[in-house]
């Protein structure tokens, strides 16, 4: 059995509430076993013998959709793939643990364009900056999020995109979690 990490979208946001025990039916209805959710925004984790994560994001795409009656956009992740996202040198140790400080990451289906990404360069200020690893994106953010002029939406539009963001410390939460073997 493989190991999976799905990120998924608009779960317990927007008025799209969704209990943990029955998103846990929901995957568990698509014969994976192992189900677990790790806080209500949407983190499953699961196993399964399919080896495809791609065609996993489609067919619990459309699970979702046709129970819960709305698009749920899904990331999925392998646990070597979180871990690697976790630990990734993104920011200078120094801007990470700066008072008032929040490092988040968006994952996304694919790799930004080069274009996308140079727009997200433009929204770097004194509060935000970004930086670019393969399918995610880390913004570090140095006041409250709600007090910052960007935002996921604005993310999903500069990389034309569906994405799906979690603080870091969630992210590492999950790893330690769901360890990855090797």
């Amino acid at each position: 059995m493989l190991r999976y990490t799905a990120f998924l979208r608009a779960i317990n946001v927007g008025g799209h509430v969704v209990k943990m025990a029955h998103l846990r039916t929901l995957f568990t209805e698509l014969g994976f076993s192992n189900v677990e959710t790790f806080i209500a925004s949407g983190n499953v984790l699961f196993e399964t013998p399919v080896e495809d994560p791609h065609s996993l994001e489609r067919q619990i795409e459309r699970h979702l959709h046709q129970s819960l009656r709305y698009e749920v956009a899904t990331f999925i992740r392998t646990p070597s793939e979180l871990a690697a996202i976790a630990h990734h040198p993104s920011f200078a140790p120094a801007d990470l643990i700066a008072d008032g400080s929040a490092l988040y990451i968006a994952f996304l289906p694919a790799p930004p364009t080069a274009e996308a990404q140079h727009q997200l360069l433009t929204f770097r200020t004194p509060a935000d900056d970004f930086h670019v690893h393969g399918r995610e994106v880390y913004w570090l953010c140095r006041k409250k999020i709600s007090e910052s002029a960007f935002s996921g939406a604005r993310l999903e539009k500069t990389m034309r995109m569906p994405a799906t963001m979690r603080n870091a410390t969630t992210v590492r939460k999950l790893v330690a979690r769901w360890a990855a073997p090797g």
